[in-house]
């Protein structure tokens, strides 16, 4: 059990650092992923950002994904093929549905990035952070939202996550570093000491601590490990 997200973030950054990532980019799953991030960000010098997901859910069955838009510039449409077959959906219905999340992607983006374009994760080393994963659909489809844009690797970390989920994820990544798989996973909460749910400003507040962090007092930049001098 860890303490909370920064404790868990600090554990897996460890691992992460061992790992020696080529020119890293931290990304995180908003809300729950920030903390842990900002960790890990920290501790190999690296720029941190989000990546927003919305998913699409099925007619009648919001919960049951169709898709999930990933945003970017510009977004990333993943396609559930197997559960639109299964409705029957035609491609105008499934266009619908998709323009009907867009609406709250765009307001998630405006409130954590405002005017500031996404980070290029292009020839870098992406690592893709959660606070944990059950089923781990939700860092699936961002994986391979990132591999269309073209980065060296991605590796995924999460503290916590159920043996079948990091199975799964194993096939997305480069790398799964994930520090306890407990056979017996429950709900998320269950393996935090303190487990609040995040609000908009302690996201925001973390994306702001983390780029001061890779500035000189007057706004310059500072070299982090592996990069040029």
């Amino acid at each position: 059990m860890f303490r909370d997200r920064s404790e868990a973030g600090r554990m897996l950054a460890t691992e992460i650092v061992a790992l020696a990532p080529h020119d890293p980019v931290v990304l995180a799953l908003p809300r729950g992923g920030v903390p842990v991030a900002f960790e890990i960000a920290s501790a190999l010098g690296a720029r941190l950002d989000l990546i927003i997901v919305r998913k699409v859910g099925a007619p009648g069955n919001p919960e049951l994904a169709v898709a999930a838009i990933v945003d970017g510039n510009p977004p990333d449409v993943v396609f559930n093929r197997e559960i639109i077959e299964a409705y029957g959906l035609r491609d105008d219905e499934l266009a619908a549905l998709i323009a009907g999340e867009r609406p709250e992607l765009e307001r998630r983006r405006a409130v954590y990035r405002g005017e500031r374009q996404p980070l290029s994760v292009k020839g870098k080393s992406v690592i893709l952070v959660d606070d944990g994963a059950a089923t781990g659909a939700t860092m699936k489809v961002a994986a391979r939202a990132i591999r269309r844009r073209a980065p060296a690797q991605v590796i995924l970390a999460l503290p916590i996550a159920s043996p079948d989920a990091v199975s799964d994820l194993s096939r997305e990544a480069d790398r799964v570093v994930c520090l306890s798989q407990p056979p017996d996973f429950r709900a998320l909460g269950f393996h935090y000491r303190e487990f609040h749910q995040l609000d908009d400003a302690e996201v925001l507040e973390l994306l702001a601590k983390a780029s001061s962090r890779l500035q000189d007092p007057v706004g310059v930049p500072i070299t982090r490990p592996g990069s040029a001098t």
